[in-house]
């Protein structure tokens, strides 16, 4: 006799209708939304709070939109800034959830207005955003400060007019 016959086995046998565990990460994912949303109406009911927590919320909001709208014509994330800090926004005030829609609404479309264009136009709006760069640097005086940096000046024509 081998040992499957006649013995039950003291394992439990999964069933098509059990359900898969939760990740631990979903878990904690789930508890800290949960714990958050307990603070915020814990916030809510307290009308000082309230104000503060708002008002917090509005100016870091404005300082990362301020932030990603001057890092838009720059290398890098600047329209995620930009969506981060309407994000941000839209937590506390509706309007912001309006102007965020609206804005990835248009963003998405000149995105998908450029890849229809040919190469052509592609090449002219880089070159547009590249010209944008270099005279915000210019006028921030960072090319002057570079060219002081490695030993340039006699390149007067770096300095900026507004900085001067």
């Amino acid at each position: 006799m081998t040992q499957d016959q006649g013995t039950t086995s003291a394992r439990p046998t999964a069933t098509a209708t059990t359900e898969p565990a939760d990740p631990p990460s979903g878990r904690r994912l789930h508890g800290l939304r949960v714990r958050v949303r307990a603070f915020r109406m814990t916030v809510r009911a307290r009308p000082h709070w309230n104000l503060a927590w708002r008002c917090g919320i509005g100016f870091l909001g404005t300082v990362v939109l301020i932030l990603g709208i001057i890092a838009i014509p720059y290398p890098g994330p600047g329209w995620l800034i930009v969506f981060t800090g309407l994000g941000i926004l839209s937590t506390e005030f509706e309007w912001a959830g309006r102007v965020l829609r609206f804005a990835r609404r248009h963003y998405d479309r000149w995105v998908a207005w450029v890849k229809r264009r040919n190469r052509v136009v592609q090449l002219l709006l880089v070159l547009a955003t590249g010209a944008v760069v270099l005279a915000t640097l210019w006028l921030l005086d960072a090319l002057w400060i570079a060219a002081r940096t490695v030993g340039l000046d006699h390149w007067t024509w770096l300095r900026s007019p507004i900085m001067a």
